[in-house]
């Protein structure tokens, strides 16, 4: 039956003219667009659904922040800051004063070796005169006192040497050379004197000069030439 109401159907369509059967297609695809968008729709609206009530229930879930929490947190964000900062300001601060200590170190440093310098420059010049200080003191104390009276020319010689010494002694000085010339009985001092033989004694001090063998210089407060000096030893 069916197959016959299909033959009369196909009949029926080859028997209508070609204006009709494009006017029957065109409503047919038509319909089936209509049909497929709405399928489309229909499938996609559940989705768009269901997102929107996942956002209305995350907004829901997240509670809603205290102004006096929101308030605290940003004091406490702030303490943290501040501290820091505090930290950092001392730290820079030490490092300052540090640097500034080690400068002054550096310049008084520099400002004692100059200093120095000016005062001691001439150490190894002074060093070099004192022999021709030892030659004249030798030579002035070599001359027989008793002789000058009757010789004019020895007088006159011994004159001489004696004012040249004494000239000598002058200009040292003035550049702060001075003799160090310790007197029998005083304390002997390792820092001015050097001691080259002992001398035993009964009734004299020990650990004093008891002679000396050649006399020192001091440059300013610098031990140029120690005292050459004999110390007494209690036998």
């Amino acid at each position: 039956m069916m197959a016959a109401a299909g033959s009369m159907c196909v009949r029926t369509v080859c028997g209508l003219s070609r204006a009709t059967r494009s006017y029957l297609g065109s409503r047919i695809h038509s319909r089936t667009d209509l049909l497929r968008m709405s399928s489309t729709a229909a499938n996609d609206k559940p989705a768009d659904t269901t997102e929107s009530a996942n956002r209305s229930q995350s907004a829901a879930e997240q509670p809603e922040q205290d102004p006096k929490q929101e308030l605290a947190a940003a004091e406490k964000v702030w303490a943290e800051e501040k501290t820091k900062i505090e930290l950092d300001l001392k730290e820079m601060k030490d490092k300052y004063i540090r640097s500034l200590a080690e400068t002054e170190n550096v310049r008084q440093r520099m400002k004692k070796q100059i200093d120095d310098a000016k005062l001691y420059g001439i150490q190894g010049f002074c060093k070099d005169l004192l022999e021709v200080a030892d030659i004249l003191q030798t030579a002035t104390i070599s001359v027989p006192q008793e002789e000058l009276p009757k010789n004019p020319a020895l007088k006159d010689l011994f004159d001489g040497l004696t004012m040249t010494e004494a000239q000598l002694q002058k200009v040292f000085g003035k550049h702060g050379l001075v003799p160090i010339s310790p007197k029998e009985g005083e304390k002997f001092d390792p820092n001015f004197h050097e001691a080259l033989f002992q001398v035993p004694t009964a009734d004299k001090e020990s650990e004093t000069v008891a002679i000396v063998q050649k006399i020192g210089y001091k440059l300013h407060n610098r031990t140029v030439r120690p005292a050459l000096v004999g110390v007494f030893k209690m036998s």
